[in-house]
């Protein structure tokens, strides 16, 4: 077998086992991105399902936020505060204020908005009627869980906790997530979104966390690809310049 006929055998060998060596990842990244494109981003966030945020009213004076901030530092040692909203909680108005200890880690208070006093994280029966109230529609609720933490593959990962899981009996399987100290609902997670998760973790090769654009894993089967392609191209070459064997 003279040099031509070898490089030949050598890149066609090589171009078989790369395709399929990554051709099932080359599947999961078209089946991957065909969902994406093809699917409604407002429907997998759940936005079609959740009521618009009333707006607040308030027919008394507020009490000032530096007396909320007062009564929060007897309490509680504050590093640094990142906000301090308004926000409507039932019907009712309430002072939301966020404070940073050293860098990363962030925690929520609530306070009234009319005495400046602070109150408790919302309890099950607040979180329930939040829930049902930007639900469109009238679903039954099926269970109840109280989220003190979750893992990287779980559909309420990087959010606020704790939180409650309300789930609804309705035809999307959707749950409604509540963060108790934040005094808000948080997510709104159906089926198609979990659908669009696991797709999305098959297509950036992340599975500790889904998220990592970054990984090893995903940069080297990159490199693969265009190795696959690049040989593809120089397999044409060759079998031009060439005689078949």
């Amino acid at each position: 077998m003279n040099t031509n006929h070898r490089l030949h055998y050598l890149v066609r060998r090589t171009h078989r086992y790369l395709g399929v060596f990554i051709g099932i990842q080359f599947l999961f990244w078209t089946l991957g991105g065909l969902y994406f494109s093809w699917s409604d981003m407002d429907y997998i966030h759940g936005d079609y399902q959740r009521k618009a945020a009333p707006m607040l009213k308030v027919n008394d004076s507020l009490a000032a936020p530096n007396r909320v901030l007062e009564n929060l530092a007897v309490q509680h040692p504050i590093d640094q505060i990142s906000s301090i909203q308004l926000i409507d909680i039932l019907g009712r108005p309430y002072y939301r204020v966020e404070i940073v200890h050293g860098m990363h880690h962030k925690q929520f208070f609530l306070a009234d908005a009319i005495s400046g006093k602070l109150r408790p994280a919302l309890s099950k029966v607040e979180a329930l009627k939040m829930a049902t109230e930007q639900f469109v529609g009238q679903p039954r609720v099926t269970k109840v869980d109280y989220l003190s933490a979750t893992n990287g593959h779980h559909e309420y990962r990087e959010s606020p906790l704790p939180a409650y899981a309300i789930h609804f009996d309705h035809p999307s399987k959707t749950t409604v997530y509540v963060a108790t100290e934040m005094g808000a609902v948080t997510k709104f997670r159906n089926e198609k979104w979990r659908i669009f998760d696991f797709l999305w973790m098959l297509h950036t090769m992340d599975y500790q966390s889904r998220d990592n654009l970054g990984n090893v894993l995903l940069r080297v089967f990159s490199i693969l690809g265009l190795c696959t392609i690049a040989s593809g191209f120089f397999l044409f070459w060759l079998s031009r310049k060439a005689p078949r064997v």
